[in-house]
């Protein structure tokens, strides 16, 4: 697809029944869309049926601020159905949270700045000024937060002022080493993306790459996931893996999960941006 085309994209799910990929296909056709992205999937169990589809606007007959509404009333009625409407041309606004380590913020950044993120990035916020050369360095503003147990709600309600202000669409956690409150949580379902050393629950706690290497694992993973109230435990959009052995260190055994780190950051990110991820009852169905 060019990067110029102005697409509309449809991000569904609703109880499966009989006719509702025809609908959806139909109804793009004879208002002359064409479509250039379709997946859908059908969970059994939950007798749920989920879709993601983009076209091109360019001869579309129905005003883009009028789309949600014509469809709402055509199929979202009939079918009980869960959508999103997103237009290829709004870029997502976010916000990036970090606190010492550097890797995952670099690594977003260095994307940003090549242009693989389809993103805006109005801010960076951290709980420490350690990494404010960095903002500086990419021009980004940084904002610091200290933050104890004394101040962390009224520091908290500060930067979701700031995020309002600066319509944030979704944040970033790029190892930002705080836990969020169930009121930012709830401000931004879905759209808090984290990222964590191995796959959940595992090596939990301050040193989760010695706890690996004392135990001789033999493979280190990284898990992106979105917050939820219960820690740790949100819906997953990305995982990965890296071979160790018994020649590894401590100090190795970091450097490989670090990089796997960003790297599995970096995809879910992608795929937020993208509107691939349709999150569901604490899981993910991720379109291709």
């Amino acid at each position: 697809m060019a990067k110029n085309k102005q697409t509309a994209i449809l991000l569904i799910h609703c109880p499966d029944k009989q006719g509702i990929l025809a609908a959806v296909t139909n109804f793009i056709n004879v208002n002359k869309g064409n479509v250039l992205y379709l997946d859908q999937h059908v969970d059994y169990e939950q007798n749920t049926f989920f879709m993601r589809i983009e076209w091109d606007l360019a001869d579309f007959i129905i005003p883009r601020d009028k789309i949600e509404e014509y469809f709402f009333t055509l199929f979202g009625q009939k079918y009980d159905m869960n959508f999103n409407l997103y237009f290829s041309d709004v870029k997502p606004r976010m916000a990036l949270f970090v606190s010492k380590m550097s890797h995952c913020l670099f690594d977003i950044l260095s994307r940003y700045s090549m242009g693989e993120l389809n993103v805006e990035i109005p801010f960076i916020v951290s709980n420490h000024s350690d990494l404010e050369w960095i903002g500086e360095k990419f021009g980004i503003p940084f904002h610091v937060f200290p933050i104890t147990k004394e101040n962390k709600k009224e520091q908290e309600e500060k930067e979701m002022a700031l995020m309002r202000e600066n319509n944030i669409d979704f944040i970033v956690l790029a190892r930002y080493m705080q836990i969020i409150s169930e009121d930012m949580i709830k401000e931004y379902p879905n759209k808090i993306i984290n990222i964590h050393h191995s796959f959940l629950p595992a090596f939990i706690g301050a040193k989760p790459y010695h706890a690996a290497y004392e135990r001789g694992v033999k493979i280190i993973g990284a898990t992106s996931h979105y917050v939820t109230t219960e820690l740790d435990a949100g819906p997953i959009i990305e995982q990965d893996v890296v071979r160790v052995t018994h020649k590894d260190t401590v100090k190795s055994f970091i450097h490989k999960g670090q990089d796997l780190e960003k790297i599995v950051l970096s995809r879910a990110v992608e795929k937020h941006i993208d509107r691939k991820v349709l999150a569901f009852k604490n899981k993910t169905v991720v379109f291709s």
